[in-house]
């Protein structure tokens, strides 16, 4: 008895050894157009937190400009109390012989030599005002470099932002173009037939919304039809115009076209107008998606809006919904 039992527990145990594993299920047709379009679009996420990084720098060496010229001028008017001032201790110490005022007379920087607390007391007694505007202007030069390095500082960091975005929104792309490269040619080129032939339908439908669309004299209304005439021109990152366009490049120029001016960033947009509801929407207010914000279109009436969405993708119309992809609704805004 104990024999037959070691030799069945030889025997299932060859089984399990010899048991073939499970045949890898290469991904469907479909699930590799899913990822693409997911990798796509978090490539269009990066690139608008890069339009905000760009704004940023932009804004951060305007500012730096401004406080170089202004550090320049404030030095200019230090350099004149300092002299000014050193005449009057040369003054004050012409009794004594050569003494502090001879070295005053050599020094190279009249501000420190200034320092002394003695040569100041001797000073503001008899020039109390021209002591005050000397102190006065060495203060505000301390305060313009520390804001100076400040701004710099900043500057370095929203640069190294700008660089991250970029590369993960390049990477992003690469790795699309990776997934549908592994494809055999005639899976990847069926798949792109049927990716056209999805592209084409929303194409002529979106024509025929913009056909149909009936507009007012209102601001929305001016922009609206400003967008919708870019049906059909393709998505490309901090594009702007004329027949090439990123999501917050259309809105921007759109309204700009009805005589507003908007930043070209989605997350600084959504700063702009008056808050309005999902409920109370009307033609051509600007819609925004995701959390951060990273994307923005804007509503066309009847259920619709008009919109770059990312790459790979034309401006279209399409059914306004309350989640984009997995981007929520954050909230829209008048003009």
């Amino acid at each position: 008895m104990l024999k037959i039992k070691l030799g069945l527990a030889l025997l299932s145990a060859t089984i399990l050894v010899v048991q073939p594993a499970p045949a890898w299920a290469a991904p469907t047709a479909a699930e590799v157009q899913r990822k693409i379009d997911q990798l796509r679009t978090l490539a269009a996420e990066k690139f608008e937190a890069a339009n905000e990084a760009t704004l940023r720098i932009a804004q951060l060496e305007r500012e730096k400009k401004a406080l170089s010229s202004k550090e320049a001028l404030i030095k200019v008017e230090l350099d004149i109390a300092s002299k000014f001032l050193a005449r009057i201790a040369i003054q004050n110490f012409q009794g004594s012989g050569f003494g502090n005022s001879f070295e005053l007379l050599l020094s190279t920087n009249p501000t420190q030599y200034l320092s002394d607390a003695a040569v100041l007391e001797i000073i503001g007694t008899r020039n109390a005002k021209a002591l005050r505007d000397f102190k006065s202007t060495q203060q505000r030069y301390q305060a313009s470099q520390f804001v100076l390095v400040d701004r710099t500082s900043n500057l370095v960091i929203e640069k190294a932002k700008l660089n991250r975005e970029v590369t993960a929104a390049k990477k992003a792309l690469a790795q699309a173009t990776k997934v549908l490269t592994s494809l055999k040619k005639e899976d990847r080129e069926k798949l792109l037939r049927e990716e056209a032939g999805r592209e084409k339908k929303i194409l002529d439908s979106s024509k025929k919304y913009a056909q149909s669309y009936k507009g007012d004299n209102s601001r929305g209304s001016a922009a609206l039809e400003y967008a919708l005439k870019q049906i059909g021109d393709v998505y490309v990152w901090a594009a702007a115009g004329p027949t090439r366009w990123d999501c917050s490049g259309l809105t921007m120029r759109a309204y700009q076209q009805a005589g507003v001016s908007l930043p070209h960033s989605s997350r600084i947009q959504v700063k702009y107008g008056k808050s309005v509801s999902y409920s109370s929407l009307k033609p051509g207010d600007l819609l925004f998606f995701g959390k951060p914000i990273s994307h923005v279109s804007m509503y066309m009436g009847g259920g619709k809006m008009v919109q770059a969405p990312r790459p790979g993708k034309k401006v279209e119309v399409v059914n306004l919904v309350r989640m984009f992809g997995k981007k929520p609704f954050v909230g829209a805004r008048r003009l």
